[in-house]
């Protein structure tokens, strides 16, 4: 293939579709990135539990849909092509990404708020669904046989590349602006900057040519006038779709997961890790491990793309919760040595507007031996009559653990991403090696977005839920590790079917008609 063998026009494919779907990433996780805040700024904060779940939920909602999108985007790509479809796909994701940033909190138009945003959520979600397929199938149709995997590899690191930026952009404008100024206001910063980065992209994209084999299809005559029927009317096709979700992408999508979303959200609301270390150790994990995506692409050329695959489900399925629980305990105050002449206690009153009543609250400071240092803050109500405190006053616990265990935190959360790397980054190449040219774009999308956006994109929301479901009155802190039976138990049935039914196989003429990954 001519773009194969000449370098500069395939890195200018490979720049061009990374950067616009590196671009569509950061706008679709930003919202997970900010979702303890977002559940202050769109439902009632006197019910934080019940406003996370809500947030959380529609941070699933564009996850669900994403299948739609690869249905409604996969037929347009199959029948005009890979690169006006995924222009219209980024076009939608940033104009409904910058929306979210204008919208007015619930305090100032009430249960709209959140309405509002689950509807550009949904269409977010839409957008995504129809935009990874094409970058993938517009690299593979470029790439040359022998290094496919390795070139499509570069389109798998946006995602994580997405949730490093989206991780970036909020520390650098929190500490540029300050917490409180942020909390109010300054979260909106990311989603408004997403209307630059999608200009940039779309310039980037209006110098593309389209995909070589989509191109001499359409030359032939013989591009598909109704994708859907093909890729799900026909047998064939339709055993390639439920094989490709059951027996890779199901068990794909809850590692990559787990692996980063569950983690940052376990680490903050479960381990209470403060804000700005739950998203640097996040960070650091996803610098040392990202180079590891190309590296298992590249490998998959050598060795095949199902062991490899296969190899990072084991992996999760075997250490997640000695993982989970090596996390817990290190930032268990119970197993630290408290320096007990080094603790500090500060508290502040103030009068209740239209009120005799006044708002103390106090917060503790307690050190330990290991350098740690957690901080508990306790809001009250002093009511002036009787002198006396509410019963139940607002407890707040905010973590900073010490050098040694935030460097032994990032090394266990640069495992999960390992695995990651080798669920992912093979997946691209043993997709477009599932599927006839003409209904490649549709038939890859879906058992995509489905493994990724339902069963994947359901880990933080299905696992925040089972911990909430486990609390009792004589534990109500619940079984802090028991949203990890949801991920372990998916990939758990798609490591059975995909070795039973894979095969290691890879397929050098992606332009036929022939498939070798069945038996």
């Amino acid at each position: 293939m001519n773009a194969g063998t000449n370098k500069s026009p395939l890195w200018q494919v490979i720049g061009a579709s990374s950067v616009g779907t590196l671009i569509e990433w950061y706008d679709f996780y930003i919202f997970g990135s900010l979702a303890v805040i977002i559940s202050k700024q769109f439902f009632p904060e006197d019910k934080s539990t019940a406003a996370l779940l809500s947030t959380l939920a529609i941070f699933a909602a564009g996850f669900i849909v994403r299948p739609f999108g690869a249905l409604v985007f996969g037929r347009l790509g199959d029948m005009i092509g890979r690169k006006y479809t995924f222009m219209l796909t980024l076009v939608l994701m940033g104009g409904s990404t910058f929306m979210i940033g204008l919208i007015p909190g619930y305090a100032t138009i009430g249960m709209a708020a959140p309405l509002l945003v689950l509807a550009l959520r949904l269409i977010q979600g839409l957008a995504l669904g129809g935009e990874y397929g094409g970058a993938a199938t517009y690299v593979a149709e470029h790439a040359p046989a022998n290094k496919r995997g390795y070139y499509t590899s570069w389109i798998q690191t946006t995602a994580t590349l997405g949730l490093f930026m989206s991780l970036g952009i909020i520390l650098f404008t929190r500490n540029a602006i300050g917490v409180e100024a942020f909390n109010q206001w300054g979260w909106r910063v990311p989603f408004l900057m997403s209307s630059v980065l999608v200009v940039v992209s779309i310039v980037i994209r209006l110098k593309m040519n389209e995909s070589p084999l989509f191109s001499k299809l359409k030359k032939e005559g013989k591009v598909s006038t109704n994708p859907l029927k093909e890729s799900f009317g026909k047998k064939v096709n339709l055993k390639m779709v439920l094989l490709a979700l059951f027996g890779a992408t199901m068990g794909q999508g809850v590692v990559w997961y787990t692996g980063q979303f569950y983690a940052q959200s376990f680490i903050e609301n479960t381990c209470k890790v403060d804000f700005e270390q739950s998203r640097t150790i996040l960070l650091w994990a996803i610098v040392f491990a990202t180079p590891f995506f190309i590296f298992f692409g590249w490998l998959s050329d050598k060795v095949g793309r199902k062991w490899i695959m296969m190899g990072g489900m084991l992996l999760g399925i075997l250490t997640y919760r000695p993982i989970y629980q090596h996390i817990l305990d290190r930032t268990d105050a119970k197993k630290k040595t408290e320096l007990v002449e080094q603790q500090k206690m500060e508290r502040t009153a103030v009068l209740i507007k239209n009120s005799t009543d006044s708002l103390v609250k106090t917060m503790t400071y307690r050190t330990y031996s290991d350098g740690a240092v957690f901080k508990e803050t306790k809001t009250d109500t002093a009511h002036a009559t009787s002198g006396v405190f509410t019963l139940k006053p607002d407890v707040k616990i905010e973590k900073k653990v010490g050098g040694g265990d935030y460097r032994l935190i990032a090394l266990l959360i640069f495992f999960q991403i390992l695995y990651v790397t080798m669920v992912y980054g093979p997946i691209a190449a043993f997709l477009v090696e599932l599927f006839p040219t003409r209904i490649r774009y549709t038939s890859m999308s879906l058992p995509y977005h489905i493994g990724n956006g339902v069963f994947g994109g359901l880990v933080p929301f299905i696992g925040t839920l089972i911990i909430e479901y486990t609390k009792t009155a004589g534990n109500p802190k619940g079984e802090p590790l028991a949203g990890l039976w949801y991920p372990i138990a998916v990939a758990s049935v798609c490591l059975v079917i995909g070795c039973i039914y894979l095969t290691n196989k890879g397929d050098e003429d992606v332009s036929d008609d022939v498939n070798v990954y069945v038996h």
